[in-house]
């Protein structure tokens, strides 16, 4: 899936949150989408404690969007994408 897609991975030997972590992913414009999102945590629970130190983590996080009526936008005939 995607017309857009991103993938990102980060690692540290130590992280702590002096607060909780507030993540928003907004795609604006007009049309459907469809969309979707994931991350895996190693050493990282969900949801963080604030104040508590964390060892040794790594975090991959995954997003795909794409526009429903591509097809239809593009060549002016077709159905969206399912």
């Amino acid at each position: 899936m995607g017309d857009i897609s991103f993938r990102s991975t980060v690692h540290a030997e130590r992280l702590r949150f002096t607060q909780g972590p507030q993540t928003a992913v907004r795609f604006p414009g007009t049309g459907k989408r469809e969309s979707t999102s994931h991350s895996d945590r190693t050493h990282l629970p969900d949801p963080v404690v604030p104040g508590q130190d964390y060892q040794d983590v790594t975090a991959a996080y995954r997003l795909a969007t794409r526009t429903r009526s591509r097809l239809v936008r593009f060549f002016g005939v077709g159905r969206p994408l399912a």
